[in-house]
């Protein structure tokens, strides 16, 4: 009998020879992170000679070419289903956002904080750095309808329990795959001929009792002659963590937030440094039940109670008693230590709730050998939710003197300084938390034909296929206020004996007053009045349509061997359509008042009103017709010289929006005379197209009372309506890949070895400006955005349109280095061991704007962002016929808080500036994660398994903010601690 260790390797298509033969086809990388089989096994999976791997059809993503996998340049990476199974995480994204070269991906972790992003628990790719919007993924090498009007899909919608393995090209493959591969593709690889039953059933905590975790997945699949049917179903529910409390309370009984805030002193020329990275900010203008924090009675705060007494300042801080708000002793905005019982930031949720349930179907027929037609249908849900921070926190409050709830006290010392109102801050303890529901469903239906024929004596591969997608997104947000009305509220007035709202209208509409002097809860009419129940929502309907056709074959011979090519065409069509609610979009003929949202005369009209979460409508479609060309050409076949190819593809593109354009690829592999040595260089033109919420972003209009003509240098009234821009052009990147590998040598047949150097070029890169900008880049003589405004309009207000241009450049450069060696029957022990490690390394990652009197900037290395100077994954797995055990270690380097700033020492400073303000400490320490692993087979088709993941539960190191937010970087740092899983996998 088989041990399940053999049976998934057979299953899993990733057998250790055809890894080998991917590695020799030049995916380096591809080497499965679980060791193989036993030397039983072994024996029935040689590896294949060279002549062998000729005419083996290997798929590698990195190429259109199919039939051969020798000959493709570019590095791709391959985690096979051992290691997703090994990894044992409740969501295939966690298992491959690890990968050193994924940088910025997005999941449950990040964007907590965030109202109205619409991202939160948004499961998706980052390569190099680049942002989730230039990473392609791809199932089973096609499109996925987006789960974001960015375009980007959810991983947590697609069918995991049936991925075999997934694919990670770490380079450039528009002209092979077209728009988004700028950073690369991502593909998961489904088991299309799936037979018998299996399943996996998880549970998982921290050490903290959160983050509840259960897992259920199981597939079946049958053949019934011609027919072949796979159905399986997943539900996951994640319990998430948090929120923590008003303070320095995190969720649990973590004791790692302490508010670390980059200070500003203000401070500008040689003595000392302008910025202060220090421990505990207080922000000083509000405290958790109030506080006046202008004027002669700066300084008086309220207790629980509703008691005044004298805020207690960090820094020895004295209020100035100015119309600013001043604290002499303190710095810009902050002093440090003190009462902190206000603070926000650590009411965030550290990680989304989610809940997601996947359904999916595959059908298909052999109408002849190797030809089949297939149908996948699937559907599914996710649901998150999440709390961006306590309460509502406010600090520029206007408090009128005589308000029946401001303290007798506070009253007479009104009349003593001899003011009618003053200026006040405070937390908003006293009312509900925001709370954000997102829920995403997909309905992707493909139908398509894949198979061989034979024509003009050559026989060929095809695919063809035609997706439909749909993605529903709905958001809807609890417990926020309406500014307006709260505005109202806490303006009341005594009138026959009863306290009510001062303002006639707004108690005729329902206005309740409320006390914000203490921990007074409003009464539940207030409440309703002020975060009635229907919230700001927003319902955005999403479709994608593609048909696309390519075909592969080796019509002839050159001197050297077969010369393959792929050529084939898609038509892709892309649609959103997004409706809000009246009070955040306005109201308009699409949007008008209904019985949920009653019409208001206090609030504005055109929208706007929520203290966050105004959302808007908007639509927007565009199509593309694109057509490629690829070749591979053998050069050299030779024992003296070695063997060599060329490989070329072209790609010409007609979107809707923006015209024609190009993209290529030229490479080469050599596989030199040197024992198992082999040289790959590849460049590229990629191209990123704008995607719907760039073009057609849903627009808003705010007016701006003081804006800054340039050209008269005067101040004039302006509507600022942030739009898309239709006229946005693709961006356009240059990507370079010069690798070296070493696969299998006679000398060690059991090591592989690789390194590749990477340089990326992005131009035309897109970007939002403020309205000033877009009018000083005019006034400077930039033609760019000269018509995006109207600063002297004779028929009707002036405008300015806020939008995206092409103006941006990135540039970024490093190398790739993974090395593994797979050892049977180490020390004498059955079994096998493998040792594995992937490294990145980001030399430079430079951002420049584009805009006049800007420089480029530098992120690598900077641990606030998502780019560290070094990150690497290393795994180490023991396996026999009883057991396995992995142990697993994730490193990333120190760093800084942003390359911009110069760290100096009082006395030895230089002047601070813009571009470059000084610093006295600009250190990050990076994070080492140790995780281990183990299953035991119970008996041949059941295995037990346990994963224990940052075992030393090693804290997050701070990412200081400049403002009151949540001081952590989840994109790098784990944020929730050691965690613990178990499960027990079968199949039958």
């Amino acid at each position: 009998m088989k041990s399940i260790a053999t049976i998934d390797r057979h299953r899993s298509g990733v057998s250790l020879a055809a890894l080998a033969a991917v590695i020799l086809a030049g995916s380096a990388h591809a080497q499965e992170a679980s060791p193989p089989a036993p030397a039983a096994a072994q024996e029935e999976q040689e590896v294949p000679s060279v002549s062998d791997q000729r005419a083996a059809e290997i798929v590698v993503t990195g190429s259109r070419i199919t039939s051969s996998g020798f000959n493709a340049p570019t590095p791709t990476t391959v985690i096979g289903e051992a290691q997703i199974a090994a990894n044992a995480q409740p969501n295939i994204f966690n298992t491959i956002a690890q990968l050193p070269s994924l940088q910025g991906s997005t999941g449950a972790a990040t964007g907590t904080f965030s109202t109205s992003s619409g991202s939160q628990g948004l499961s998706s790719f980052s390569l190099r750095g680049l942002g989730t919007i230039r990473t392609l993924t791809l199932l089973d090498g096609q499109r996925v309808v987006g789960a974001n009007v960015t375009g980007v899909p959810d991983i947590s919608l697609f069918p995991q329990l049936l991925v075999k393995r997934v694919d990670v090209v770490t380079g450039g493959a528009s002209a092979s795959y077209g728009s988004d591969a700028v950073g690369g593709v991502v593909n998961f690889i489904t088991d299309t001929k799936f037979e018998g039953f299996k399943g996996n059933v998880q549970g998982g905590i921290t050490r903290y009792n959160d983050n509840e975790q259960v897992l259920v997945q199981g597939a079946w699949g049958k053949s019934l002659g011609r027919f072949h049917v796979i159905v399986s179903g997943e539900y996951d529910h994640e319990e998430g963590v948090g929120p923590g409390n008003f303070g320095t309370d995190l969720a649990g009984s973590r004791d790692w937030y302490r508010a670390s805030t980059l200070v500003n002193t203000g401070v500008l020329d040689s003595t000392n440094p302008q910025y202060l990275y220090r421990d505990y900010a207080q922000p000083y203008q509000y405290a958790k039940y109030g506080l006046i924090n202008a004027g002669p009675l700066q300084g008086i705060a309220f207790d629980p109670s509703g008691r005044p007494y004298n805020f207690n300042y960090g820094s020895n801080g004295v209020p100035a008693g100015n119309a600013a708000g001043d604290v002499t002793g303190c710095y810009v905005g902050f002093c440090v230590g003190g009462d902190m019982s206000g603070h926000v930031g650590s009411g965030t949720s550290l990680q989304s709730a989610l809940k997601r349930i996947n359904g999916y179907t595959r059908l298909s027929y052999e109408f002849a050998d190797d030809n089949e037609l297939y149908a996948t249908v699937n559907i599914a849900q996710v649901k998150t939710n999440n709390q961006p921070n306590p309460g509502a926190a406010l600090s520029n409050l206007t408090v009128q003197c005589a308000n029946p709830f401001v303290p007798d006290l506070v009253q007479a010392a009104c009349a003593d300084a001899g003011i009618t109102s003053f200026r006040y801050g405070l937390s908003n303890a006293i009312l509900p938390n925001i709370k954000v529901f997102t829920d995403r469903k997909q309905y992707r239906f493909v139908g398509g034909a894949k198979g061989k024929f034979e024509a003009a004596g050559t026989a060929w591969n095809y695919d063809a296929y035609y997706e439909h997608g749909v993605n529903i997104t709905d958001i809807n947000v609890r417990n926020i206020l309406l500014s307006r009305r709260y505005t109202a509220a806490i303006n009341a007035i005594e009138l026959d004996g009863a306290i009510v709202c001062a303002d006639a209208t707004a108690r005729a509409n329902g206005c309740q007053p409320i006390n914000i002097f203490g921990a007074v809860t409003p009464s539940s009419a207030a409440l309703a009045y002020l975060q009635p129940e229907n919230g700001p929502f927003q319902h955005t309907k999403q479709t994608q349509d593609v048909a696309s056709v390519n075909i592969s074959g080796s019509p002839f011979e050159s001197w050297a061997g077969p010369v393959s090519i792929a050529f084939g065409g898609e038509y892709r069509r892309e649609f959103y359509r997004v409706n809000a609610d009246p009070y955040g979009a306005g109201v308009s003929s699409t949007s008008p008042y209904d019985d949920e949202y009653p019409a208001d005369p206090l609030l504005l009209a055109d929208g706007n009103n929520w203290y966050a979460g105004n959302y808007k409508n908007g639509r927007g479609k565009y199509d593309v017709v694109e057509g490629f060309l690829e070749v591979d050409l053998p050069i050299l076949d030779s024992e003296g010289a070695g063997r060599a190819n060329l490989n070329g593809a072209a790609r010409v593109t007609r979107y809707s929006t923006s015209g024609t354009i190009w993209s290529w690829k030229v490479g080469g592999t050599w596989d030199t005379p040197l024992d198992s040595l082999r040289l790959r260089a590849v460049t590229s033109r990629d191209v990123r197209a704008p995607n719907l919420s760039e073009l057609f972003a849903a627009p808003t209009t705010t007016t701006v009372p003081n804006f800054t003509d340039p050209f008269t240098n005067t101040q004039v009234l302006i509507l600022q309506n942030t739009i898309g821009n239709t006229a946005l052009k693709p961006e356009v990147a240059r990507n370079t890949e010069v690798g070296i590998v070493l696969a299998r040598p006679s000398w060690l047949p059991g090591l592989s070895l690789s390194f590749d150097y990477y340089d990326i070029k992005l131009d035309d890169v897109i970007s939002s400006l403020t309205a000033q900008q877009i009018v000083n880049l005019c006034f400077q003589g930039d033609p760019t955005t000269c018509s995006a405004f109207d600063l002297n309009n004779p028929n009707g207000p002036n405008y300015v349109n806020v939008q995206a241009f092409n103006l941006a450049s990135i540039k970024t450069s490093g190398f790739d280095i993974e090395a593994s060696y797979q050892w049977q029957n180490p020390l004498g022990l059955d079994g096998s061991l493998t040792l594995r490690a992937l490294a990145t390394h980001v030399r430079k990652f430079v951002t420049d704007t584009g805009l006049p009197g800007t420089i480029p900037v530098d992120t690598a290395g900077n641990n606030t962002g998502a780019t560290p100077d070094w990150k690497w994954l290393a795994i180490q797995t023991y396996e026999n016929d009883h057991f396995s055990l992995t142990v697993q270690e994730r490193w990333f380097s120190d760093g800084t808080f942003g390359n911009q700033y110069i760290e100096c020492r009082p006395g030895s400073c230089p002047v601070s500036t813009v571009n470059n303000p000084t610093i006295d400490n600009n250190h990050m320490d990076g994070a080492f994660y140790l995780d281990i692993g183990g299953s035991y087979n119970v008996t041949s088709q059941i295995r037990a398994y346990f994963k224990v993941d940052n075992v030393f539960d090693r804290d997050p190191t701070p990412s200081p903010q400049t403002n009151t937010g949540l001081d952590v970087n989840p994109s790098l740092y784990d944020t929730l601690g050691r965690t613990y899983r178990a499960g027990i996998r079968f199949n039958f």
